[in-house]
Protein backbone atom coordinates (compact mmCIF):
# COMPACT_ATOMS: atom_id res chain seq x y z
CA UNK A 1 0.00 0.00 0.00
CA UNK A 2 2.56 2.79 0.46
CA UNK A 3 3.72 2.15 -2.77
CA UNK A 4 0.74 3.07 -4.24
CA UNK A 5 0.07 5.59 -1.83
CA UNK A 6 4.20 6.97 -2.90
CA UNK A 7 2.78 6.38 -6.60
CA UNK A 8 -0.62 8.51 -6.00
CA UNK A 9 1.52 11.47 -4.30
CA UNK A 10 3.92 11.49 -7.30
CA UNK A 11 1.05 11.29 -9.66
CA UNK A 12 -1.17 14.60 -8.48
CA UNK A 13 2.20 16.53 -7.91
CA UNK A 14 3.36 15.58 -11.34
CA UNK A 15 -0.32 16.81 -12.16
CA UNK A 16 -0.16 20.27 -10.54
CA UNK A 17 3.02 21.26 -11.99
CA UNK A 18 1.97 20.19 -15.57
CA UNK A 19 -0.77 22.19 -14.87
CA UNK A 20 1.23 25.04 -13.90
CA UNK A 21 3.25 24.98 -16.74
CA UNK A 22 0.62 25.96 -19.35
CA UNK A 23 0.84 29.74 -17.14
CA UNK A 24 3.28 31.96 -18.47
CA UNK A 25 5.74 32.29 -15.14
CA UNK A 26 4.51 35.82 -13.48
CA UNK A 27 1.03 34.22 -13.09
CA UNK A 28 2.42 31.07 -11.77
CA UNK A 29 4.00 33.28 -8.97
CA UNK A 30 0.94 35.67 -8.43
CA UNK A 31 -1.06 32.36 -7.41
CA UNK A 32 1.96 31.61 -5.44
CA UNK A 33 1.62 34.46 -3.34
CA UNK A 34 -2.05 34.05 -3.00
CA UNK A 35 -1.09 30.54 -1.90
CA UNK A 36 1.45 31.83 0.64
CA UNK A 37 -0.72 34.39 2.12
CA UNK A 38 -3.57 32.03 3.06
CA UNK A 39 -1.22 29.43 4.40
CA UNK A 40 0.30 31.88 6.46
CA UNK A 41 -3.47 32.85 7.58
CA UNK A 42 -4.52 29.83 8.14
CA UNK A 43 -1.26 27.81 9.84
CA UNK A 44 -1.29 29.61 13.04
CA UNK A 45 1.74 27.35 14.32
CA UNK A 46 3.78 28.48 11.59
CA UNK A 47 2.50 31.85 11.68
CA UNK A 48 3.70 32.09 15.51
CA UNK A 49 6.96 30.81 14.87
CA UNK A 50 8.16 32.38 11.79
CA UNK A 51 6.80 35.89 14.09
CA UNK A 52 8.58 34.62 17.28
CA UNK A 53 11.81 34.23 15.73
CA UNK A 54 11.51 37.69 13.90
CA UNK A 55 11.07 39.20 17.42
CA UNK A 56 13.68 37.99 18.68
CA UNK A 57 15.92 38.67 15.64
CA UNK A 58 14.80 41.90 15.35
CA UNK A 59 13.45 43.28 18.76
CA UNK A 60 13.53 47.33 17.54
CA UNK A 61 11.05 45.80 14.64
CA UNK A 62 7.09 47.33 15.59
CA UNK A 63 4.62 44.11 15.87
CA UNK A 64 3.63 45.45 12.28
CA UNK A 65 6.77 45.05 10.43
CA UNK A 66 7.53 41.55 11.68
CA UNK A 67 4.20 40.51 10.86
CA UNK A 68 4.71 42.12 7.04
CA UNK A 69 8.05 40.53 6.92
CA UNK A 70 6.80 36.73 8.21
CA UNK A 71 3.87 36.61 5.78
CA UNK A 72 6.60 37.48 2.85
CA UNK A 73 8.58 35.61 4.08
CA UNK A 74 6.53 32.67 3.60
CA UNK A 75 4.81 33.95 0.63
CA UNK A 76 8.72 33.63 -0.91
CA UNK A 77 8.97 29.82 0.33
CA UNK A 78 5.73 29.01 -1.25
CA UNK A 79 7.33 30.89 -4.71
CA UNK A 80 9.98 28.52 -4.15
CA UNK A 81 8.65 25.54 -3.48
CA UNK A 82 5.42 25.68 -5.95
CA UNK A 83 6.55 27.33 -9.32
CA UNK A 84 10.50 28.30 -9.30
CA UNK A 85 12.37 24.99 -8.76
CA UNK A 86 10.22 22.60 -10.73
CA UNK A 87 10.34 25.31 -13.93
CA UNK A 88 14.27 26.34 -12.89
CA UNK A 89 15.32 23.79 -15.88
CA UNK A 90 12.80 25.24 -18.09
CA UNK A 91 13.38 28.51 -17.87
CA UNK A 92 17.11 29.43 -17.15
CA UNK A 93 19.32 27.47 -20.04
CA UNK A 94 22.58 28.83 -21.19
CA UNK A 95 21.00 31.04 -24.06
CA UNK A 96 18.32 32.52 -21.32
CA UNK A 97 20.05 32.13 -17.75
CA UNK A 98 20.89 36.16 -17.77
CA UNK A 99 17.74 37.25 -17.81
CA UNK A 100 16.68 35.20 -14.48
CA UNK A 101 20.10 35.18 -12.92
CA UNK A 102 22.31 38.69 -12.69
CA UNK A 103 26.07 38.74 -11.62
CA UNK A 104 27.39 41.70 -9.59
CA UNK A 105 30.03 43.66 -11.39
CA UNK A 106 32.85 45.05 -9.59
CA UNK A 107 32.08 43.24 -5.83
CA UNK A 108 35.33 42.15 -4.39
CA UNK A 109 33.93 39.62 -2.68
CA UNK A 110 32.21 38.18 -5.80
CA UNK A 111 35.52 38.37 -7.88
CA UNK A 112 37.91 36.71 -5.43
CA UNK A 113 35.17 33.56 -5.10
CA UNK A 114 35.16 33.75 -8.78
CA UNK A 115 38.71 33.58 -9.00
CA UNK A 116 39.10 30.24 -6.91
CA UNK A 117 36.35 28.90 -9.62
CA UNK A 118 38.51 30.12 -12.59
CA UNK A 119 41.75 28.47 -10.76
CA UNK A 120 40.20 25.22 -10.44
CA UNK A 121 40.28 24.77 -6.76
CA UNK A 122 38.35 22.65 -4.45
CA UNK A 123 36.35 24.66 -2.31
CA UNK A 124 33.27 24.26 -0.18
CA UNK A 125 30.01 26.49 -0.83
CA UNK A 126 27.88 27.04 2.35
CA UNK A 127 24.20 29.37 2.18
CA UNK A 128 21.48 29.20 4.44
CA UNK A 129 17.64 28.73 3.92
CA UNK A 130 17.36 32.46 2.69
CA UNK A 131 17.09 33.42 -1.23
CA UNK A 132 16.60 30.75 -3.73
CA UNK A 133 19.18 27.92 -2.04
CA UNK A 134 17.91 25.54 -5.09
CA UNK A 135 18.95 27.87 -7.85
CA UNK A 136 22.25 28.63 -6.27
CA UNK A 137 23.84 25.38 -7.22
CA UNK A 138 22.28 25.25 -10.66
CA UNK A 139 22.82 28.74 -11.98
CA UNK A 140 26.68 28.52 -11.09
CA UNK A 141 26.62 24.66 -12.37
CA UNK A 142 25.26 26.18 -15.67
CA UNK A 143 27.35 28.73 -15.57
CA UNK A 144 30.40 26.02 -16.24
CA UNK A 145 31.53 25.50 -12.41
CA UNK A 146 30.19 22.03 -11.98
CA UNK A 147 28.82 21.90 -8.09
CA UNK A 148 28.19 18.77 -5.58
CA UNK A 149 24.98 19.63 -3.23
CA UNK A 150 24.59 17.48 -0.58
CA UNK A 151 20.77 16.90 0.09
CA UNK A 152 18.39 15.01 2.46
CA UNK A 153 16.32 12.42 0.10
CA UNK A 154 12.57 12.93 -0.15
CA UNK A 155 11.02 10.30 1.84
CA UNK A 156 8.63 9.18 -1.00
CA UNK A 157 11.03 7.51 -3.76
CA UNK A 158 9.46 8.60 -7.13
CA UNK A 159 9.23 11.97 -6.06
CA UNK A 160 12.93 11.71 -4.64
CA UNK A 161 13.60 10.91 -8.07
CA UNK A 162 11.87 13.29 -9.93
CA UNK A 163 13.18 16.27 -7.29
CA UNK A 164 16.94 14.66 -8.38
CA UNK A 165 16.49 14.74 -11.56
CA UNK A 166 15.35 18.45 -11.48
CA UNK A 167 18.06 19.60 -9.85
CA UNK A 168 20.59 17.67 -11.94
CA UNK A 169 19.13 18.96 -15.37
CA UNK A 170 21.94 21.49 -16.08
CA UNK A 171 24.98 19.57 -14.00
CA UNK A 172 24.68 20.09 -10.84
CA UNK A 173 25.30 16.68 -8.88
CA UNK A 174 23.25 15.44 -5.63
CA UNK A 175 24.83 14.01 -2.63
CA UNK A 176 22.77 12.04 -0.38
CA UNK A 177 23.75 13.59 3.26
CA UNK A 178 23.43 10.13 4.84
CA UNK A 179 26.56 8.52 4.78
CA UNK A 180 28.60 11.15 2.78
CA UNK A 181 31.39 11.65 4.27
CA UNK A 182 33.63 9.53 2.19
CA UNK A 183 32.16 10.86 -0.97
CA UNK A 184 32.79 14.71 0.32
CA UNK A 185 35.88 14.10 1.21
CA UNK A 186 36.73 12.72 -2.77
CA UNK A 187 34.85 14.90 -4.31
CA UNK A 188 36.97 18.05 -2.74
CA UNK A 189 40.29 15.78 -3.68
CA UNK A 190 39.31 15.28 -6.77
CA UNK A 191 39.34 19.43 -6.82
CA UNK A 192 35.56 19.15 -7.44
CA UNK A 193 33.12 21.97 -5.25
CA UNK A 194 30.99 20.99 -2.81
CA UNK A 195 27.37 22.75 -1.67
CA UNK A 196 25.90 22.77 1.73
CA UNK A 197 22.82 24.42 3.20
CA UNK A 198 24.56 25.41 6.86
CA UNK A 199 22.08 26.37 8.47
CA UNK A 200 20.28 23.34 9.68
CA UNK A 201 19.95 22.70 13.54
CA UNK A 202 22.52 20.38 14.61
CA UNK A 203 21.67 19.30 17.90
CA UNK A 204 23.05 19.21 21.10
CA UNK A 205 26.10 17.52 19.82
CA UNK A 206 26.78 20.74 17.10
CA UNK A 207 29.02 23.79 17.49
CA UNK A 208 27.08 26.27 18.99
CA UNK A 209 28.16 29.82 17.54
CA UNK A 210 26.55 32.88 17.34
CA UNK A 211 23.29 33.39 15.12
CA UNK A 212 20.91 37.20 15.15
CA UNK A 213 21.88 37.57 19.12
CA UNK A 214 21.46 33.72 20.18
CA UNK A 215 23.44 30.73 20.08
CA UNK A 216 22.57 28.26 17.02
CA UNK A 217 23.64 24.85 16.70
CA UNK A 218 26.07 24.04 13.28
CA UNK A 219 27.60 20.85 12.32
CA UNK A 220 30.82 20.49 12.84
CA UNK A 221 31.12 18.60 9.17
CA UNK A 222 31.25 21.85 7.16
CA UNK A 223 34.54 22.98 9.05
CA UNK A 224 36.33 19.77 9.64
CA UNK A 225 36.26 19.18 6.08
CA UNK A 226 37.68 22.28 5.10
CA UNK A 227 40.45 21.89 7.90
CA UNK A 228 41.50 18.24 6.98
CA UNK A 229 41.06 19.21 3.03
CA UNK A 230 42.64 22.63 3.34
CA UNK A 231 40.03 24.25 0.88
CA UNK A 232 38.32 27.84 1.14
CA UNK A 233 35.11 28.29 2.02
CA UNK A 234 32.75 30.53 0.01
CA UNK A 235 29.57 32.07 1.82
CA UNK A 236 26.92 33.34 -0.39
CA UNK A 237 22.97 32.72 -1.62
CA UNK A 238 20.63 33.91 -4.71
CA UNK A 239 18.62 36.48 -3.32
CA UNK A 240 15.39 37.57 -5.57
CA UNK A 241 15.48 40.88 -6.88
CA UNK A 242 11.84 42.66 -7.71
CA UNK A 243 8.79 40.55 -7.74
CA UNK A 244 9.25 38.34 -10.82
CA UNK A 245 11.72 35.11 -11.38
CA UNK A 246 15.17 37.16 -11.25
CA UNK A 247 17.65 36.63 -8.37
CA UNK A 248 21.36 38.69 -7.96
CA UNK A 249 24.13 35.77 -7.24
CA UNK A 250 26.25 37.58 -3.96
CA UNK A 251 29.21 36.43 -1.60
CA UNK A 252 29.01 37.50 1.95
CA UNK A 253 32.86 35.84 2.69
CA UNK A 254 35.55 34.09 1.56
CA UNK A 255 37.01 31.87 4.15
CA UNK A 256 40.47 31.00 2.90
CA UNK A 257 42.79 28.18 5.05
CA UNK A 258 45.27 30.78 6.33
CA UNK A 259 42.53 32.46 8.01
CA UNK A 260 42.72 29.61 10.53
CA UNK A 261 45.81 28.27 10.30
CA UNK A 262 46.98 29.91 13.76
CA UNK A 263 43.69 29.95 15.82
CA UNK A 264 43.10 27.95 18.55
CA UNK A 265 40.46 27.09 17.83
CA UNK A 266 39.66 27.11 14.10
CA UNK A 267 36.31 24.75 14.23
CA UNK A 268 34.57 27.40 16.25
CA UNK A 269 36.03 30.19 14.20
CA UNK A 270 35.65 28.80 10.78
CA UNK A 271 31.87 27.65 11.98
CA UNK A 272 31.18 31.15 13.68
CA UNK A 273 31.91 32.75 10.43
CA UNK A 274 30.37 31.42 7.74
CA UNK A 275 27.36 31.61 10.26
CA UNK A 276 28.12 35.26 10.48
CA UNK A 277 28.05 35.16 6.46
CA UNK A 278 24.67 33.53 6.01
CA UNK A 279 23.30 36.36 8.66
CA UNK A 280 24.25 39.17 7.04
CA UNK A 281 23.09 37.49 3.68
CA UNK A 282 19.69 37.43 5.66
CA UNK A 283 20.04 40.60 6.81
CA UNK A 284 20.25 42.22 3.59
CA UNK A 285 16.85 40.50 2.58
CA UNK A 286 14.72 39.28 5.55
CA UNK A 287 11.71 38.67 3.54
CA UNK A 288 13.64 35.26 1.98
CA UNK A 289 14.43 33.84 5.14
CA UNK A 290 12.58 30.69 6.27
CA UNK A 291 11.57 32.22 9.35
CA UNK A 292 9.18 29.02 10.17
CA UNK A 293 12.12 26.75 10.58
CA UNK A 294 13.34 25.72 13.89
CA UNK A 295 16.69 27.05 13.86
CA UNK A 296 17.28 27.76 17.42
CA UNK A 297 15.83 24.32 18.53
CA UNK A 298 18.87 22.98 20.60
CA UNK A 299 20.16 24.78 23.25
CA UNK A 300 23.86 24.91 24.71
CA UNK A 301 24.76 22.88 27.60
CA UNK A 302 25.37 25.87 29.97
CA UNK A 303 22.05 27.39 29.22
CA UNK A 304 20.24 23.35 29.85
CA UNK A 305 21.57 23.62 32.69
CA UNK A 306 20.82 26.76 33.90
CA UNK A 307 24.22 28.36 33.91
CA UNK A 308 26.40 31.52 33.00
CA UNK A 309 28.07 31.34 29.66
CA UNK A 310 31.05 30.00 30.75
CA UNK A 311 34.44 32.17 30.59
CA UNK A 312 36.08 29.90 27.81
CA UNK A 313 33.28 30.67 24.96
CA UNK A 314 33.15 33.47 26.19
CA UNK A 315 36.67 34.37 25.61
CA UNK A 316 36.23 32.96 21.96
CA UNK A 317 33.06 35.35 21.24
CA UNK A 318 34.75 38.17 22.39
CA UNK A 319 37.70 37.28 19.85
CA UNK A 320 35.37 37.14 16.86
CA UNK A 321 36.64 39.97 14.55
CA UNK A 322 33.05 41.20 14.04
CA UNK A 323 32.05 41.15 17.60
CA UNK A 324 32.12 44.64 19.40
CA UNK A 325 32.60 44.21 23.01
CA UNK A 326 28.73 46.03 23.57
CA UNK A 327 27.90 43.60 21.08
CA UNK A 328 29.38 40.61 23.01
CA UNK A 329 28.11 42.15 26.43
CA UNK A 330 24.70 42.22 24.99
CA UNK A 331 25.47 38.46 23.75
CA UNK A 332 26.40 37.04 26.77
CA UNK A 333 23.61 38.47 28.77
CA UNK A 334 20.92 37.44 26.53
CA UNK A 335 22.30 33.53 27.24
CA UNK A 336 22.39 34.47 31.00
CA UNK A 337 18.86 35.02 31.08
CA UNK A 338 17.91 32.46 28.39
CA UNK A 339 19.79 30.03 31.02
CA UNK A 340 17.76 31.87 33.94
CA UNK A 341 14.64 30.90 32.81
CA UNK A 342 13.31 34.53 32.30
CA UNK A 343 13.24 34.68 28.56
CA UNK A 344 11.94 32.49 26.00
CA UNK A 345 13.31 29.91 24.33
CA UNK A 346 12.23 29.63 20.15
Amino acid sequence: MSRVRDFAQYAALRGIYGFLHTFPINANLHTADVVGSVFFNWSTRHRERAITHLRAAYPEWPDAEVRRIAERSVRHMIRMFMVETIQTPRLIHPGSWHRHVEVPDGDPKFQRALQILLEGRPAIFVTGHSGNWELLGFALSLLGFPMTALARPVDNPYLDKWIVGVREARGLSILSKFGASDAAVDVLRQGGRLAFIADQDAGRDGVFVPFFGRFASVYKSIALLAMTQEVPIIVGGAFRVGDGFRYRLEVSDVIEPKDWANDEDPLFAITARFTHGIEMGVRGAPDQYLWIHRRWKSRPKHELEGKPVPPRIESRLRALPWMSEVGANEFIDRSNVLANGSATHV
